[in-house]
């Protein structure tokens, strides 16, 4: 009895009244302003040259200044593996080859009768289950290698050269020149320089005498920039620059964006 008049009482209150929410009075919207990116340069010092008497009148600094956008890129490593990725399917021969059992040569007659034997029919003794048969589902002349997108193999280089140069083993040197092809002389400047592991690159052709001479330098390798490659780059422990060759790829890599100015310290 207490139950139904403690719910008769609860159903007799009036409702409550809806308080009306307070008026909101909506921001101003401010007029968005969009800052243009602003690039920080990026210095590095020349590595001496080869040729101690070869002096270029257009580098007297011992600076070089990079452009951050190709050489201060995000590293990432998910493009650096599908470029690894795509340079080496592309070395595959894919030459594998195996005959089925219909390239295998012998004959075609059935090699004993269907029942009464005790062993498991055979239709040829050209079958794959067979000594000397074919091979089922075998490798086959292919061509193993894939498509990547241009732009995705651009990038990659600009993140390996920028991996190189947070890592401090990319040098640039103002020129290249040697005088001769004599493999003993060059081999002792560059273990005087500590280039040793090194890979050379040149933005133009190299000289007869330098190609000659590093050929049969072991653990040393000099090659044009048109045939530098993603891999060469990550393989090597440490990578020199000629300055023609920075050009080269600061124009073709390179995008438009504004560099901050730095003062130097002198």
């Amino acid at each position: 009895m207490l139950r139904r008049a403690a719910a008769a009482a609860r159903s007799r209150r009036p409702p409550r009244r809806a308080t009306a929410e307070p008026s909101r009075i909506p921001a101003p919207q401010l007029p968005t302003v969009t800052a243009t990116p602003v690039a920080k340069p990026i210095y590095l010092t020349l590595t001496p040259p080869l040729k101690s008497s070869s002096t270029d009148p257009s580098h007297t600094s011992n600076l070089v200044l990079l452009d951050p956008t190709v050489f201060d890129h995000p590293i990432r490593r998910d493009i650096l593996h599908l470029c690894v990725t795509h340079y080496r399917d592309a070395l595959r021969q894919g030459s594998a080859n195996t005959k089925t059992r219909g390239e295998r040569s012998g004959t075609g007659r059935k090699p004993f009768r269907q029942k009464g034997g005790g062993v498991a029919r055979a239709g040829d003794l050209r079958s794959p289950i067979q000594h000397g048969g074919g091979v089922a589902f075998g490798p086959k002349p292919r061509d193993f290698s894939t498509k990547l997108p241009r732009k995705v193999i651009q990038m990659g280089m600009r993140v390996a050269l920028s991996l190189k140069v947070r890592e401090r083993l990319l040098g640039v040197m103002a020129s290249m020149d040697w005088p001769n092809g004599k493999t003993k002389h060059l081999s002792q400047k560059i273990d005087a320089l500590g280039l040793r592991r090194t890979l050379f690159v040149t933005g133009e052709s190299p000289p007869v005498g330098l190609e000659r001479a590093m050929r049969n330098i072991p653990l040393t390798k000099l090659t044009t920039l048109d045939q530098l490659t993603i891999y060469d780059v990550l393989k090597w422990q440490r990578v020199v620059l000629d300055v023609k060759a920075i050009d080269v790829i600061e124009q073709t890599l390179g995008k438009d964006v504004p560099i901050a100015p730095v003062a130097l310290k002198t």
